[in-house]
């Protein structure tokens, strides 16, 4: 899929980091709401940030096999859903928002497959593969596994920075990049320059982007 380069920034856990993010040009903010994470936040903090976002500035709520119930109370707050576990398309459609499902590119996972499964997604996330961890490894996976004929459009996530963001639209070339790890000082603590400069990067594998 050709053209600009979408970028989220997950993990937001500050007012400071919300607004820095969204001077340096960010597509959409990623807020963290499985509590198994060193980035999540609660129900009050969604709010107050969730308020922050201006129009046009999507916000995104990460869930890993969370109770339907806590889900119905994050969404007004949100623009679109992310599902990290193992729930099923209608589990992820019923919420009345638009969703994208995150996959873990273990090794017997076959992307066409899940395209045909998740039909309803607005996109998939691909990340790596870490047994036990839903996401938020840090780690890359073989990028040459990801079709170039998929029919969704791609996220690329997992262990992303501003180093390695123009080698992955090269390679890739997906609708967006997903970095949480690659633009903090520490987790859940983004940094204005690393998040500037992942931005930069991608600007620049745009431009090299046949």
């Amino acid at each position: 899929m050709s053209g600009r380069t979408r970028v989220k920034f997950c993990g937001l856990t500050r007012a400071e980091d919300v607004d820095a993010a969204v001077a340096a040009g960010v597509d959409a903010l990623g807020f963290v709401l499985w509590p198994g994470s060193k980035r999540a936040i609660d129900e009050q903090r969604l709010e107050e940030l969730a308020a922050r976002v201006p129009a046009f500035v999507t916000r995104v709520g990460l869930f890993v096999d969370a109770d339907p119930a806590w889900i119905d109370r994050c969404v007004p707050h949100l623009d679109l859903l992310q599902f990290h576990g193992n729930e099923t398309p209608a589990e992820c459609a019923r919420f009345g928002r638009a969703w994208i499902k995150a996959l873990r590119m273990r090794d017997d996972l076959d992307p066409g497959a899940a395209v045909e499964e998740y039909a309803g997604a607005r996109g998939l996330l691909l990340d790596a593969y870490r047994p036990g961890v839903p996401g938020g490894t840090g780690e890359t996976f073989d990028w040459s596994r990801i079709p170039a004929s998929l029919a969704k459009p791609v996220i690329l996530a997992g262990g992303l920075s501003a180093a390695n963001a123009a080698e992955a639209i090269a390679s890739v070339a997906p609708f967006a990049l997903d970095v949480s790890g690659g633009i903090e000082a520490a987790p859940g603590i983004k940094d204005a320059a690393r998040m500037a400069a992942f931005m930069a990067a991608v600007r620049d594998g745009d431009r090299r982007r046949p």
